[in-house]
């Protein structure tokens, strides 16, 4: 289990990341990639504002995932840590030295 100190960098480089794209990667599923352009535009809008965390959703307070409904389409987004290579964990996910954040923002049915 990370301190406390450690969630908090954890939740802050995750939140920098969704918020900003900033220090990590950004993947878009197809479905995703194939609502009309608009649609889109909601979605990533959505994403990079998203603040209803609960204990429900966010049980270690990490600001590592969220769903919500655009226009009845319903949406996932996580964020997952590797280690430099992307071949393997993170080892320490609140060191940006050795982790590669990567958002996955998908369609619910594509989970």
């Amino acid at each position: 289990m990370s301190s406390r100190e450690d969630i908090l960098v954890i939740r802050r480089l995750n939140d920098d990341l969704r918020r900003e794209g900033r220090d990590g990667k950004v993947m878009i599923t197809q479905g995703v990639q194939a609502l009309r352009q608009e649609l889109l535009q909601q979605v990533l809008d959505v994403v990079k504002t998203f603040d209803d965390f609960t204990p429900d959703n966010d049980p270690h307070g990490e600001h590592d995932f969220g769903s919500f409904k655009v226009d009845g389409v319903s949406v996932f987004w996580k964020i997952d840590y590797y280690d430099q290579t992307m071949e393997a964990g993170s080892p320490d996910p609140s060191d940006p030295e050795v982790t590669t954040r990567v958002l996955t923002i998908m369609l619910a049915e594509e989970y």
